[in-house]
């Protein structure tokens, strides 16, 4: 029986604005279990980035529990989950949130400087991780000096350094064009599928999310439906 990473308990999330009540999330219970893929899709305000915030401890919920790993998120004090979330999640946004004056190598290595390692640890892991998203022979460029996809790569790389239970993805490819964004996918697929990474993705194109084993549909703060990827249904026919 599969080992479930993430449990998210009949959570609610409601946000002020002045006297207004926005209630983004209504009672929502989801489960992903170690060394999955599952993309979240829905209409723009249904919930798919608050949802992905609450199960990276970037926010916290209403009402409702939500799990990650061991780790009860909604009994943790801002301190204690920040510590959380740099050894156990990796983050993966659309724009690439790379610093211009460092190095690729620099920027990778960054997140691993909380966490108490010596110099040539740090060094091993960045280079594994550069590695893996084929940026080996790119260490020592800036970000300037890279395209698009590249870029992307380095967040990638910066995301999986710290060997994180947990991958989040936000539009990870809304910034690329096609070619690059394929690339990006394909790389997601060979973390999920060859190293094991459990990933959540939240997007808008049906073609992202066809690379991933489950597709969740959000609808105003509710889990609408869930339909199996592309790669999931073509192992169901073989």
């Amino acid at each position: 029986m599969a080992e479930t990473i993430v449990k998210l308990d009949n959570v609610t999330k409601v946000y002020h604005r002045d006297a207004e009540e926005v209630r983004v999330l209504e009672g929502l219970s989801f489960r992903v279990d170690k060394g999955d893929f599952v993309a979240l899709m829905g209409p723009s305000g249904s919930g798919k980035t608050t949802l992905l915030n609450l199960m990276g401890g970037i926010d916290k919920a209403t009402s409702g529990r939500v799990v990650v790993g061991e780790a009860d998120l909604g009994g943790m004090s801002e301190k204690e989950l920040a510590r959380w979330r740099s050894h156990h999640v990796g983050f993966i946004f659309q724009l690439y949130h790379l610093i211009p004056v460092l190095t690729a190598f620099e920027n990778v290595e960054l997140p691993l400087l909380l966490h108490g390692m010596s110099k040539v640890d740090r060094a091993r892991r960045v280079e594994t991780a550069l590695r893996v998203v084929g940026l080996a022979d790119r260490m020592d460029h800036y970000p300037r000096q890279l395209s698009g996809g590249q870029e992307q790569r380095v967040a990638i790389a910066r995301a999986i350094v710290a060997d994180p239970l947990l991958l989040l993805a936000d539009e990870p490819t809304g910034d690329l064009d096609a070619k690059s964004a394929e690339e990006i996918l394909t790389l997601l697929d060979l973390l999920n599928k060859e190293l094991g990474k459990t990933i959540v993705m939240v997007t808008h194109d049906p073609k992202a999310a066809a690379h991933a084993r489950r597709s969740v549909h959000l609808e105003k703060g509710v889990l609408e439906r869930e339909t199996a990827g592309e790669a999931k249904q073509s192992a169901h026919r073989a």
